[in-house]
C-alpha cells in the first residue's frame, strides 16, 4: 500500500501539551498507528497508510480540542484516544469532557475518563442501588464519593455514610496498635484521602463532628435504618453474603448505595463466597438496580497498572483452562 501524506493546521501553542514533554506523545501516536508526524511552523505532516493516516488525523484532532478547552493532557488521555481509535469508536473522547461531577478543593475537575466510568456514573444517577466492580484503579471509589459529595452539597441527602469491611489483607487487626478505632482506620484510609480531596480536610472535619459524615467499618451497620443517606459500601468483594444481605437491608427512603469492589482481589478465606459474587447473581433483574462493570480499558491509574491487570486477567485464564482440561482426564482415570 502506497503511504499517503496530509497537511493538518495545528496551533504551535498547543503543541507541547498534546504531543508531551520530549515528544512522547507524538511518538506514541506515530509507534502505535504507524504514522510518521512531522510539526513545523502550524503545520502538522501526517504520513502513512491510508486507514492510519485517518485515525491519526482523529486521535490528534480529539487531544487537540481538549486542550483547547483548557484541558491537561495525559498519557491516560493519549492511551484511550488511541485505544477507541483502534475500536471505531473516535469522537467518544469529547463526550467524557462535557460532564463534570464536582471540582476538588484545588479546582481540578472530576469526571469520567473512560466510557466504561461514563456508564457507571449514568447507572448511579438513574438507579437507587449501584453495583461498581472491576479491577484497581478504574475509579470506581473515587467516583462514587464525587457523587455522594455532590448530592450532600446539593441537599439531595442529609449524610454520607462510607463504610467497608474491616477483613485482614494477610495481617491480623489485634496486632495493629491502639484502640478499635486506630485498628479499623488504616482500612478506611482510602475514604478518607477522597474526602480530603473533594471537600477538604476542614469542611470534612466540621461534618463529622456533626455526624453528618460517618466513616465506620461494616458491622457498625448491623441493625440500624438508614434514611436520606447516600451509603458508598467499598471494597464490597470481602463481604460475606450475610453481610451482604444485611447492609442492602439497611438501606431505607431516601437513600441510594453504591457497592464498589474487585472480584479478583478477595481477601475472604479460601473457598468462600464473596457477597458481592452473590448479590450480583441473586439481584441482576431488579430494576431499580444497576450493575456496571468496568474493565482493565477503564483504568486510569499508570498505564504499567492497566498492563499489571491484563496480565492477571491472561494468567487467570490460563490457569483456569489448564484447571477445565484436567478434570475429564481425572474421571476417566477414576472409572
Amino acid at each position: 500500500m502506497n503511504p499517503i501524506e496530509i497537511d493538518l493546521e495545528f496551533p504551535s501553542e498547543h503543541g507541547g501539551n498534546v504531543f508531551g514533554q520530549f515528544d512522547v506523545y507524538m511518538k506514541k501516536i506515530e509507534k502505535t498507528l504507524h504514522v510518521n508526524l512531522i510539526l513545523r511552523d502550524g503545520q502538522l505532516k501526517v504520513v502513512g497508510g491510508e486507514e492510519a493516516v485517518k485515525k491519526a488525523e482523529s486521535v490528534i484532532g480529539e487531544l487537540l480540542e481538549l486542550s483547547r478547552r483548557g484541558n491537561i493532557i495525559t498519557e491516560q488521555n493519549v492511551n484511550y484516544a488511541l485505544s477507541l481509535s483502534m475500536e471505531e469508536k473516535s469522537g467518544h473522547l469529547l463526550e467524557l469532557d462535557k460532564d463534570v461531577v464536582c471540582h476538588t478543593v484545588q479546582g481540578k475537575p472530576v469526571k469520567a475518563k473512560t466510557l466504561g466510568q461514563k456508564k457507571y456514573l449514568e447507572q448511579i444517577s438513574e438507579k437507587m442501588i449501584t453495583f461498581g466492580i472491576g479491577p484497581a484503579g478504574t475509579g470506581k471509589t473515587y467516583l462514587a464519593m464525587a457523587m455522594a459529595i455532590t448530592a450532600f452539597k446539593n441537599d439531595e441527602v442529609n449524610r454520607i455514610i462510607l463504610t467497608r469491611p474491616a477483613i485482614e489483607a494477610g495481617e491480623k487487626l489485634g496486632f495493629l496498635p491502639g484502640d478499635l478505632q486506630s485498628k479499623v482506620d488504616p482500612y478506611l484510609r482510602p475514604l478518607y484521602d477522597a474526602l480530603y480531596e473533594i471537600m477538604g480536610a476542614d469542611a470534612f472535619m466540621k461534618n463529622m463532628e456533626k455526624g453528618l459524615i460517618e466513616v465506620a467499618p461494616l458491622a457498625y451497620m448491623r441493625g440500624r435504618t438508614l434514611d436520606n443517606s447516600y451509603i458508598v459500601l467499598d471494597e464490597a468483594q470481602n463481604t460475606t453474603p450475610a453481610q451482604m444481605k444485611m447492609f442492602l437491608t439497611r438501606i431505607g427512603f431516601g437513600s441510594k448505595a453504591i457497592i464498589t469492589g474487585d472480584l479478583t482481589q478477595k481477601d475472604l478465606p479460601f473457598d468462600s463466597i464473596s457477597g458481592l459474587e452473590e448479590a450480583v447473581r441473586v439481584l441482576g433483574k431488579i430494576p431499580d438496580i444497576g450493575i456496571c462493570k468496568l474493565t482493565n480499558k477503564d483504568v486510569v491509574r499508570h498505564p504499567l497498572v492497566q498492563q499489571i491487570v491484563t496480565a492477571y486477567d491472561k494468567y487467570e485464564e490460563s490457569k483456569n483452562r489448564k484447571k477445565k482440561e484436567k478434570t475429564p482426564r481425572k474421571r476417566m482415570k477414576d472409572r
